[in-house]
């Protein structure tokens, strides 16, 4: 499969768990859906027109986290208006932030249907252009991106490996999760389809290692092959 690799760092990012409406908490790493909007703000891609790219995307592209910073989280308040009385008084609502997310992510391609959109991506990339400004899951978190490498990923493999990026929660065995540094678990969605819904049984519990370490874990991978060398990921 085709596959590139990007940075995606910011100073804030939210990407918001849907059952904490009131008081909305992020999940810890960039979600795939969040990335497939990320790649339509580069592309310039208007959301009429999302409304089918989102489900395309979401089974043509597979997609590996890697954590470059700690994930560190931080609350903050804001006042609710509406915008028919922007002057009345509002209720206080808290959200919580990621405070300088930073991954590398891996993207490979799982279908020729997307290979023109996947392509389009990584020269823009390359050539650091983007239509409207990308962000981390909110429109006030900008995001900077930076061109990492390309290359190919293999087909599915299996066995035993080590990784730095997430792996999937009940399909992978760690063997090394009781060494000294912080394990983290999230349940991410994978899908979000023509209405902008996140399919609820699409979601997948992944397992990370907090940066700068890596898991060894037994299970399915794929391997990346770059100039950078050779790499071994899970992707979803």
């Amino acid at each position: 499969m085709n596959g590139l690799q990007l940075i995606i760092e910011g100073n804030w990012g939210h990407f918001r768990r849907p059952e904490t409406n009131n008081n909305p908490l992020t999940h810890d790493l960039i979600t795939k859906t969040a990335l497939i909007g990320l790649i339509g703000a580069v592309l310039g891609i208007e959301r009429a027109a999302m409304k089918s790219i989102f489900p395309q995307l979401s089974e043509d592209l597979l997609y590996g986290v890697q954590l470059l910073n700690p994930v560190k989280k931080i609350s903050w308040g804001f006042t609710s208006k509406t915008a028919i009385s922007p002057t009345a008084a509002g209720a206080p609502k808290y959200f919580e932030f990621l405070r300088n997310p930073k991954y590398l992510v891996s993207i490979a391609l799982n279908a020729e249907r997307s290979y023109s959109i996947f392509e389009q991506f990584r020269r823009s990339i390359v050539d650091d252009m983007a239509v409207y400004t990308p962000v981390l899951g909110w429109h006030n978190c900008p995001a900077n991106l930076k061109w990492e490498s390309e290359g190919d990923f293999s087909d599915v493999k299996r066995g035993r490996f080590e990784t730095k990026g997430f792996v999937l929660a009940g399909e992978h065995t760690p063997t090394n999760i009781f060494r000294d540094f912080r394990v983290g678990f999230d349940k991410m969605p994978t899908h979000q389809t023509d209405d902008f819904w996140n399919l609820p049984e699409k979601y997948k519990k992944i397992i990370y290692p907090d940066c700068p370490h890596s898991i060894i874990v037994e299970g399915e991978y794929y391997e990346y092959q770059s100039s950078n060398g050779t790499e071994r990921w899970c992707l979803i």
